[in-house]
């Protein structure tokens, strides 16, 4: 990965993201966060004709998978 890239990854001041941008976060392939954006469970938003991801659904939508595939762990937290 270049320095750059490895920059954008982590850089905290990023308010929107693109989807490929949320997919490498997500460490998912760009058609698989496009499917996730379209059944409503990654939340997108649209600027101008662009598509973009906030920032905090990244960790939302990690945050909800979880509790769904662990429900026991999630309460007992």
């Amino acid at each position: 990965m270049a320095t750059v890239d490895l920059a954008e990854a982590v850089d905290p001041t990023l308010v929107l993201l693109t989807v490929e941008e949320a997919a490498r976060r997500l460490r998912i392939g760009r058609t698989v966060c496009y499917r996730l954006i379209s059944s409503g469970e990654l939340e997108s938003i649209t600027v101008g004709h662009l598509r973009r991801v906030p920032a905090d659904a990244v960790p939302e939508f990690v945050t909800r998978r979880r509790k769904r595939q662990h429900p026991t762990a999630a309460t007992a937290a």
